[in-house]
């Protein structure tokens, strides 16, 4: 019962988050429901038993993802008014979307009408069982060659991102660092000698 509840607390906070990242104007406003979205999605997990995806969706997602995405929006330079003018020509694309996951959920809630009981969890597992281990040994063996490929793809994500970052701006100022250590007094410092004057 207990569990239930919690279950239903934080699919509300969930619910409410990720309409707050939807509605939000501000970017930044955003990222941090996006934040909220995945801090109850862990808690969600926790509640599944899924101690590891939790653990590793609010260490990666939170603590590094995010901290990347804040970085680029708010190094980036975005002209929000601009992206604002062209929003309503992709919003076909999001009702789309939108509509393949409405079906996809009431696909889910109506499943056991077909012969489909949803109301059974997994079989209880002994208590030397890890789903830790079993995950690190389906990801190291079956899928190790995917896995290396999403570790590249998010690498070169990351690049991309501090390429983006580093562009040439109009105004944009960035150190040169040989010519500060390459300096000398003499050319920075002038000392001036003045006879002192008497004030009338």
């Amino acid at each position: 019962m207990l569990v239930q509840i919690l279950f239903y607390v934080f699919a509300t906070i969930l619910v409410a988050s990720a309409l707050g990242v939807i509605v939000a104007r501000n970017p930044v406003h955003s990222a941090l429901g996006l934040v909220m979205c995945f801090v109850t999605s862990a808690a969600i997990w926790l509640l599944a038993g899924a101690e590891f995806l939790a653990i590793v969706l609010v260490l990666v997602y939170v603590g590094a993802v995010m901290v990347l995405f804040l970085f680029v929006v708010m190094m980036l330079d975005i002209n929000l008014e601009e992206l604002r003018r062209g929003f309503t020509r992709f919003a076909w694309l999001g009702w789309l979307t939108a509509g393949a996951v409405i079906f996809e959920i009431v696909g889910v809630v109506v499943s056991r009408a077909f012969g489909v009981d949803v109301t059974r969890g997994p079989l209880p597992q002994p208590e030397s069982y890890s789903n830790t281990t079993e995950l690190g040994r389906a990801l190291y063996t079956e899928f190790a060659y995917p896995f290396e490929l999403a570790a590249v793809v998010l690498l070169v994500a990351i690049v991309a991102a501090i390429a983006l970052t580093m562009r040439r701006r109009p105004g944009y100022k960035a150190q040169d660092v040989s010519r500060q250590v390459a300096v000398r007094a003499q050319d920075r410092v002038r000392i001036v000698h003045m006879e002192p004057e008497e004030r009338s």
